[in-house]
Parts: C-alpha cells; sequence; structure tokens
C-alpha cells in the first residue's frame, strides 16, 4: 500500500493526533485512472467548505499538489486523503498554533459485480438511524461510527447496500452512496440539512441533469415516497451509479431516466 504523511512516504502517525482521538478533520475517497484523480475539482471544493466549516487551516494549494503527485506515483485505484488537526495535548479544545496533517494512503481499484450496475441491487433497511447535526451535516468528517454500526447489520452478499434513514425515518442516503428517486416526473435527491454526506457525484449528477433539462428537486424525502417511486438508484464517484432492484419484499424496474444517467456517467468516469 502507498502511503503518505505531510507529503512524504511514511508508515506511522502520532498518538496525538486529533484525527485519532476525536475523528478531527476530513477525508475524501478518490478514483484515480492512468495517474489523475477523478471528478478533482469536486472533491477540492468539498474539503474547502468542509475546512472552513470546521475551521482547519487549510492550504488548499498545497493539498491539491500533493495529491496530483501522489496520484501520479500510484497509477490506478484509489486516494484516500486524510485531513486532520494534528497533534495536540489532551482536551477538546483545538490548539491555536494547529497544523492540518496531510494523510495520503493508496489502494487498489475496488472490484465490484458488473451485476450491481447493469441488473441493480438490493438494498438492506438499516435499524441505525442518522444522527442530527446540522454543523456537521453533508460534510465529509473523519467520524463514521454510524455508518460502521450500519455496515456490521448485514453479512448477506444478496444486498450490495444499506438504507440510512434519519431520527424520523425520512430516507437519506446509502452507508456509502447518495440515493435518488424518479417520482411524478422529477429526479428527486433527500436534502442533507440535517446528516448525510453530499456526495461528489451526487452534485455532478444534479447539475448535468438540470442542464438536460431534467427536473430536479432536492427535499425531505419520505419512506413512503421511495416505496412508490417510478425509479430508485445510488451513486458514488467510485462505481458511478447502480440502480436499485428491491427493499424487502418491494421492487422497482431499471428505468430509462435511471439507464440515461448511467450511460453518461459511465463515460465521464472512463473518459
Amino acid at each position: 500500500m502507498l502511503a503518505w504523511v505531510d507529503g512524504r512516504p511514511a508508515e506511522a502517525l502520532s498518538v496525538r493526533d486529533r484525527g485519532l482521538a476525536y475523528g478531527d478533520g476530513l477525508f475524501e475517497t478518490i478514483a484515480v485512472s492512468a495517474g489523475r484523480p477523478r471528478l478533482l475539482a469536486r472533491h477540492l471544493a468539498r474539503l474547502e467548505e468542509g475546512s472552513r466549516r470546521l475551521h482547519l487551516p487549510l492550504s488548499l494549494d498545497q493539498v491539491e499538489q500533493e495529491l496530483l503527485t501522489f496520484c501520479a506515483q500510484l497509477g490506478e485505484g484509489v486516494a484516500k486523503l486524510m485531513l486532520t488537526r494534528g497533534d495536540a495535548l489532551r482536551g477538546y479544545a483545538a490548539p491555536a498554533d494547529a497544523k492540518v496533517r496531510r494523510i495520503l494512503l493508496g489502494y487498489p481499484a475496488p472490484a465490484y459485480p458488473v451485476a450491481n450496475f447493469e441488473q441493480g441491487v438490493s438494498l438492506f433497511p438499516c435499524a441505525t438511524r442518522l444522527a442530527e447535526q446540522p454543523l456537521l451535516a453533508g460534510l465529509k468528517h473523519l467520524n463514521r461510527l454510524e455508518q460502521v454500526l450500519a455496515r456490521s447489520e448485514w453479512s448477506d452478499p444478496a444486498c450490495a447496500e444499506g438504507l440510512m434513514r434519519d431520527q424520523s425515518g425520512r430516507v437519506v442516503e446509502g452507508v456509502f452512496s447518495n440515493l435518488f428517486l424518479v417520482l411524478d416526473g422529477q429526479l428527486l435527491t433527500p436534502a442533507l440539512s440535517r446528516c448525510g454526506v453530499a456526495g461528489v457525484m451526487r452534485a455532478e449528477m444534479l447539475e448535468w441533469a438540470a442542464g438536460q433539462g431534467i427536473a430536479t428537486v432536492v427535499r425531505d424525502v419520505e419512506y413512503a415516497e421511495l416505496l412508490r417511486a417510478d425509479e430508485v438508484f445510488l451513486c458514488n464517484s467510485l462505481y458511478g451509479i447502480w440502480p436499485v432492484r428491491q427493499l424487502e419484499a418491494h421492487a422497482w424496474p431499471v428505468g430509462p431516466i435511471t439507464r440515461k444517467l448511467q450511460t453518461h456517467f459511465r463515460e465521464l468516469l472512463d473518459s
């Protein structure tokens, strides 16, 4: 595994790092093809927003240059970038002289089944509910314990993803994906103002669909609306788009809007 800390090859991290102690930081999971990070502008924009909201003193130019060099060395696969508030003494108060630590890890590309893309996937109904914290909503921060608990709920390989809901039962996202519905002729995705992660593929898809004249809506989505949707699909920046075929006893077809979006974004991710 390729690993860098603060721009240099490394295999160790300080035990005083606030990312380890408190999950004090952000991360991005970035697909790398032909030595280049895909959807780089989207990832950097999300990092910039996250660092602003968490008050991390981030040099975005430095992060970008390190990421480009790292990905060129990795060649193909997945780059995981983690930013922490660096070392500090015990206590929640952030040090006034905090220095952002930059961690880069390189992995092989995941081998997802082709059937997930072509035939669709089944969703597992997770009992774990997302906590509602508007100050963190949308961010890809380092605390992923809700996702760890949710993913531990099933081991059946027939379920490729899990459905996550908020404290009121509204649908929000997958464990590692964003969720879209085609409902009443509109492309609909849950609002992420209370909880959830604002994915880079989600942002890319909303912008492209609106530009194609596809009616797009971002709002709260009730569970009953999910069940009466005409089409349902998931997306993330590694696999693109997976149609959702089943959730317990409920089934959906793989519809024309899902296929249209798959065609476009497969070309984007393959380019």
